[in-house]
């Protein structure tokens, strides 16, 4: 069963990714800061990280540095889940080597896709 590591301030998008994640058969792990979201990352090695981009503490591009930085997580899948839409958010955040954009609220046939063609796995 592949682990997916959700990190996310908002309880309610944290809900609704794990709720769908977790009956398509993935497993999870949260975090609300970038700074758990990598430990945890470290810790783990989850198969895909979903990842805000503001969060309480480090944001989410930095996360997305530390945890690429480290060879033991470098490889990880890692997508940004933002409500920051704008062109040019959007060419920022992919500027920064992320594998994925998905913008909140979330399109879930995207969101699923999207998590299956990174990570694998999942409920046919």
């Amino acid at each position: 069963m592949k682990l997916v590591l959700i990190i996310e301030d908002n309880e309610k998008n944290m809900k609704l990714a794990r709720d769908v994640l977790q009956v398509r058969g993935y497993r999870t792990l949260e975090a609300v800061t970038g700074e758990d979201g990598v430990r945890l990352a470290l810790e783990n090695k989850p198969d895909l990280v979903l990842m805000d981009i503001q969060l309480p503490g480090i944001n989410g591009v930095e996360a997305f540095r530390q945890i690429r930085a480290n060879a033991a997580t470098a490889h990880i899948p890692i997508a940004a889940l933002t409500a920051s839409v704008t062109p040019t958010d959007r060419g920022e955040i992919m500027a920064a080597g992320f594998d994925a954009f998905l913008s909140k609220p979330i399109n879930l046939k995207e969101f699923l896709e999207t998590v299956k063609r990174l990570a694998g796995g999942g409920a046919p």
